[in-house]
């Protein structure tokens, strides 16, 4: 994953990345920002929680006034602070009895006209709609804010927020809501010369928002390519802003997370989407949004989150809890392609969003590594900062052997660029005519120009072609194995992520080193992919309002289309398979698991006491039983196990569906010899699978399969996988 300086959607740099500290208006050499949890809030009528936070850091700094010190408060779905604190005083409060854990803020990375219409949700054809529950939905989206100018975010057609809302609008002076964009809080640190706005000047929320809930905007393009109308998954949904991430702090603060949960709960939003994680999974008691998560799980608020961008690399997956719907990322049909033509008339393919017309003209070609007199040849061939020679580059077409650098040609007077790209299957937005190309293709041209005295060549306008294989798991997308949990599958879903067209911020150019300006841009990656899901969960709920997140989640991987497998340990990849919005509105059964069961999971983990409350924010004992609970017994939708990799195993596990379907149906299973029969609506019927063999045999890593039920109507599937520890 590429980590580029500045704030913008590129490969290397294929998304939003930012890396760096928590950072914030005044900075004390000695100490840093910790949250303080403190879990549930008291049921006492008289109970203060500022007060009371306020108490507390004073007797622990020994300071009357506490201004300086204090970050926020958390004090409205669960109870806590973010506070400047020394070492001594992090370890003094750890202590306290009020306190649950005390553990730092840190900054977390940020991770359409046609994919909709790939899903099928397309407009006046079998999606059907809700319009007036609909327009109730409110979707939280935790981000680097909106661009409420936008027609995405118009609330032309709107009525009055819906009267379960309970938030306020915060944006700014400059930032107005509206009957769309029904509310706005800013959770970013204060910088000095800098507007303290909700507004988007990151292109990031903008885009996230726009693709779960948009409105329908017609003719929009990227400079005429991918025209079509951009919408959201439930247009008719309200958007509750709530910005977390910033350019001037590097990235999202966890402490702003926190707090950003614990409003969007308070506020009675309907669906939580955000897109942000971490460089790897974290144990739960550390993990932000999973505790976030869980407080919104207890309330029937689902949380939909970006799997990460570090694949295909495996067990690179960061959103593991199982209270969380985790998403990978896909293609779709759709893809841009641009050619390079040479001197010899041979034609190259690559892959680029390549807007710029040079009408077919040829230019002189020159390699990167034969442009440098001041670098070594395999840092020239890349085009590295400071190789190239202005003299040498200047009006021609360089080649490098890495997209990342290309925006050197640029600075050096090159008219266009041919790269070679390690990630065949995206295209990317550059700044001038670039064609990325996959090695073969890269060679024919670095044949052409060794074998030729003056080699030319032309860079065309990239062309829009409909029929690419799909759906494909993007490589960028991150893998599992589950880091943390080794017997809970993750990501859970895939769904659109690669070349997603979508609101966009004006003041955000589109690549580095760029002087576009536009209000919608195409950007890919698991941040993309996880509004898609957002959206359809969202869909679901208008359908099923009552519905719990554990069943909302349940319907989507279990109707899942298969996703077309060309790596390793596939189900690692796209979890269920890819998201398929009208069958998941009529799962027939699903797999439901509510605040007790989660407990009992973590119970399962040997969380106790003071540990488990880290998580529930409640004061819970462990029973026997629950203490005896294997995490892969949880009433979850797949079914995972590591096992040994050459001995004899037997794993078993427990799970219990519920109708949701018809009434006198009987459901048969495809893999295991069995029949249950439901007399009656949210009837549940309770079954083990038992998977055993003599060992995966020498050289295998994993073993697949899946469950299906049916009654003839409804397929409600279930991967089942076992693997080796040892991948």
């Amino acid at each position: 994953m590429a980590k580029p300086a500045g704030s913008y959607c590129l490969l290397s740099c294929l998304f939003v990345l930012f890396v760096g500290c928590t950072s914030a208006a005044k900075n004390y050499q000695d100490k840093q920002v910790y949250i303080v949890y403190m879990g549930a809030l008291p049921a006492r009528v008289d109970y203060m929680p500022m007060s009371h936070h306020t108490s507390i850091l004073q007797e622990v700094t020994g300071e009357s006034s506490i201004e300086s010190r204090l970050v926020r408060n958390y004090k409205r779905s669960f109870n806590g602070f973010a506070a400047w604190l020394t070492e001594s005083e992090r370890q003094i409060l750890a202590n306290t009895e009020d306190v649950v854990s005390v553990f730092p803020s840190k900054t977390l990375k940020l991770q359409t006209t046609a994919s909709w219409d790939f899903l099928g949700l397309k407009k006046g054809k079998r999606a059907k709609r809700n319009p007036s529950i609909e327009s109730d939905m409110i979707i939280g989206v935790m981000d680097s804010g909106i661009n409420p100018l936008s027609d995405s975010f118009s609330d032309k057609g709107f009525g009055p927020p819906p009267k379960k809302w309970k938030g306020v609008c915060q944006g700014s002076k400059h930032f107005s809501c509206n009957n769309k964009v029904i509310g706005a809080r800013n959770y970013t640190p204060r910088i000095k010369g800098v507007p303290h706005s909700a507004i988007d000047n990151m292109g990031h929320g903008s885009h996230t928002a726009s693709t779960a809930a948009g409105n329908a905007v017609k003719d929009v393009s990227f400079y005429g390519l991918a025209n079509g109308t951009a919408r959201g998954g439930v247009p008719a949904a309200r958007i509750a802003v709530y910005k977390v991430c910033d350019p001037g702090i590097k990235g999202c603060t966890t402490d702003g997370i926190l707090s950003a949960f614990d409003d969007a709960i308070g506020d009675n939003v309907d669906l939580i989407t955000i897109s942000i994680g971490d460089d790897k999974g974290l144990p739960f008691h550390e993990d932000t949004i999973a505790i976030g998560a869980f407080h919104a799980m207890a309330k029937g608020i689902l949380t939909v989150n970006s799997a990460g961008n570090s694949g295909p690399e495996l067990s690179t997956v960061t959103s593991v809890a199982p209270w969380i719907f985790t998403v990978g990322a896909s293609n779709t049909n759709r893809a841009f392609v641009t050619k390079a033509v040479l001197g010899d008339g041979k034609t190259v393919v690559g892959r680029s969003v390549n807007s710029f017309d040079l009408k077919g003209t040829k230019y002189p070609v020159v390699y990167g590594k034969t442009a440098s007199s001041n670098c070594d040849a395999a840092s020239a061939a890349f085009c590295s900062p400071g190789c190239l020679d202005r003299k040498l580059v200047s009006g021609k077409i360089v080649l490098c052997d890495s997209g990342q650098y290309v925006k050197e040609a640029k600075y050096m007077g090159a008219v266009a660029s041919i790269a070679r790209s390690r990630r065949e299957d995206t295209a990317l937005v550059f700044s001038f005519p670039v064609a990325v190309l996959s090695g073969p293709a890269y060679d024919v041209v670095l044949s052409y120009i060794n074998s030729t005295k003056n080699p030319i060549a032309a860079v065309l306008k990239s062309e829009t072609i409909f029929n690419q294989k799909a759906p494909v798991i993007a490589s960028y997308s991150s893998r599992g194995p589950n880091p943390i949990i080794p017997d809970i599958l993750k990501p859970d879903i895939t769904a659109p992520g690669s070349e997603i067209i979508a609101a966009y911020s004006p003041s955000v150019p589109p690549s580095i080193a760029d002087t576009r300006h536009l209000k919608y841009s195409i950007l890919s990656g698991t941040s993309m992919s996880c509004p898609h899901v957002a959206g359809v969960a969202a869909y679901i709920k208008t359908f099923h309002p009552r519905w719990s997140p554990s069943m909302i989640q349940s319907a989507i991987m279990t109707t899942a289309w298969p996703v077309n497998a060309s790596t390793l340990m596939p189900e690692f990849a796209y979890g269920a398979g890819h998201v398929n919005p009208l069958a998941a509105v009529h799962p027939g059964l699903v797999y439901e698991a509510n605040k007790s069961d989660y407990i009992a999971f973590l119970c399962g983990l040997k969380y106790t006491g003071k540990n488990l409350r880290l998580i529930s924010g409640e004061s819970r004992t462990c029973a026997k039983a629950q203490s005896k609970s294997l995490p892969r017994n949880l009433n979850y939708p797949s079914m995972t196990a590591q096992v040994p990799a050459t001995k004899p195993f037997k794993v078993t596990f427990r799970r219990t569906v519920t109708n949701v379907g018809t009434s006198n149906t009987t459901y048969k299973a495809k893999v295991i010899p069995d029949v249950f029969s439901l007399k009656s609506m949210h009837e549940k019927k309770s079954f083990t699978v038992t998977v055993s063999g003599k060992g995966l045999g020498a050289g295998e890593l994993v073993a697949s399969s899946q469950l299906i039920w049916s009654d003839g109507f409804h397929f409600v599937r279930s991967p089942i996988v076992v693997y080796a520890p040892n991948w």
